[in-house]
């Protein structure tokens, strides 16, 4: 389990971080059109999987606007923000902010949190997921992966992109 803060109290989450130079699990998640996207579908780019607990909150939203910014500047690369979100709430937060270099994915109806160790374990956010970021390279392997240690902060944007350029 890691040991993660929500305003300073202590949580943990269900597992540990996919470890770098592992290849990636496969995963399920739900696109905006409903259709399932996985990992196989982006075969062949790198990956950044934003992942956070609700697009509900200005640290998430924050983290979504400047992974948009930054993936016109990427090549060969798709920016997955995935929350448990449902699908709708996903597309409609995208359309009213214009982002369009982003990809939204709903881990509602799936096990990727589990899956992948990030799933927020106790006190007011369980079952939510934790704050995230992981990069894959073109094969799928992890290159970068960082558990943002308290939940109200944003990811080390910087050193994540910095593995990509």
């Amino acid at each position: 389990m890691a040991n993660i803060t929500l305003k300073g109290n202590a949580f943990q989450t269900v597992g540990e971080l996919p470890i770098i130079g592992a290849q990636a699990q496969e995963f399920n998640l739900v696109a905006s059109d409903l259709s399932v996207k996985t990992l196989a579908d982006y075969k062949g780019h790198n990956v950044v999987l934003n992942i956070f607990p609700s697009l509900d909150t200005g640290t998430c939203a924050a983290s979504v606007r400047r992974f948009n910014k930054e993936a016109s500047s990427l090549k060969d690369t798709k920016v997955l923000c995935i929350s448990k979100d449902l699908p709708f709430a996903q597309a409609r937060f995208c359309g009213a902010e214009g982002l369009e270099n982003v990809i939204t994915l709903s881990d509602f109806r799936t096990d990727f949190t589990k899956q992948y160790g990030l799933e927020i374990a106790n006190g007011p956010l369980a079952g939510l997921a934790s704050r995230v970021v992981i990069i894959l390279d073109k094969t799928g392997k992890i290159i970068y992966n960082q558990q943002v240690p308290e939940i109200v902060d944003e990811p080390n944007y910087d050193a994540a992109l910095a593995i990509l350029k």
